[in-house]
């Protein structure tokens, strides 16, 4: 079963490259700090401004960094299905562990189309599926009825990272889909919430920064000990809101600059903090101890 703190990593850059030597200084810091999972190519990577060559280079990179020490969960989805079937059959040829696939984004599908979508890839590859439900970015929700249907009828659609903010309908599809069906928070300020109705684990932003803080909460709720885990999530919240202080990743590789871990380097349209912004979140990682 998929379980526990995953990390959706961000892509280190250095003179418009990807920055090999701090991307594995990434993985390091992660595996120190006992991260239970890393996910490649998700949002937070800045997936869009990858060329296919760059995906390919980066996960190749990573997966033989990472040794097999954790799961490692790689970004395969697109609006286009015959790009999606080629994305997750190269993550399973790379050495995933599983594949992230957000439904399909700009055009709107009905969830019929939703259904067919999902059925089509998990008939045609071998692996499994974490369903990615976003709609703030892809402008669809994926309800709660197409979500536990898919989750009954192919055993490799194995999970859901759940963005959608929509707690009664995490909550129903905790509650109707198999026992063996992983959700994971994917918003980290609902981390603990999700955790307590029967979630799985998250896959977080907030963990590039304080990767040990987030697997020892997922940990603590894992183990059922709610007390410990809402002292832990009221510690957390503050720099869970400052990591969206302005859009993901940028409040996060900001971050892991001023902690000396990166280069401050984005691809357009993504861009440096306001100045204002920059002065928040600097005051507020100093409280916690993080620069």
């Amino acid at each position: 079963m998929l379980q526990g703190s995953y990390v959706a990593l961000v892509t280190p850059f250095k003179d418009g490259s990807i920055d090999w030597n701090a991307l594995e200084g990434l993985i390091e810091f992660h595996l120190e700090n006992k991260t239970h999972g890393i996910l490649l190519l998700g949002t937070t990577a800045e997936t869009a401004a990858l060329a296919s060559d760059e995906k390919d280079a980066l996960c190749r990179f990573a997966i033989q960094k990472i040794g097999g020490r954790v799961p490692v969960m790689i970004g395969t989805g697109t609006n286009n299905l015959n790009q999606t079937l080629s994305n997750t059959k190269k993550a399973k040829e790379l050495g995933a562990d599983s594949a992230l696939v957000i439904t399909p984004y700009y055009i709107k599908p009905t969830q019929n189309g939703l259904y067919e979508y999902y059925k089509e890839l998990a008939q045609r590859v071998d692996i499994p599926i974490v369903i990615y439900n976003v709609p703030g970015r892809t402008a669809v929700n994926m309800d709660a009825e197409t979500t536990v249907r898919l989750a009954h009828d192919f055993k490799n659609i194995a999970g859901l990272k759940d963005a959608s903010g929509n707690m009664p309908q995490t909550t129903a599809i905790i509650r109707d889909a198999p026992k063996d069906f992983s959700v994971f928070s994917g918003e980290d300020a609902l981390n603990m919430c999700i955790m307590a109705t029967g979630g799985k684990g998250c896959i977080s932003v907030t963990a590039n920064v304080a990767p040990k803080l987030l697997s020892e909460h997922i940990e603590t709720c894992l183990k059922g000990d709610y007390t410990l885990a809402a002292k832990q999530n009221l510690h957390l919240a503050k720099l869970n809101d400052l990591m969206f202080i302005e859009t993901n990743p940028i409040p996060a590789k900001e971050t892991l600059h001023m902690m000396g871990k990166i280069e401050l380097e984005f691809r357009l349209p993504m861009y440096p903090l306001k100045d204002a912004n920059r002065k928040i979140l600097k005051q507020g990682l100093k409280e916690y101890k993080l620069i």
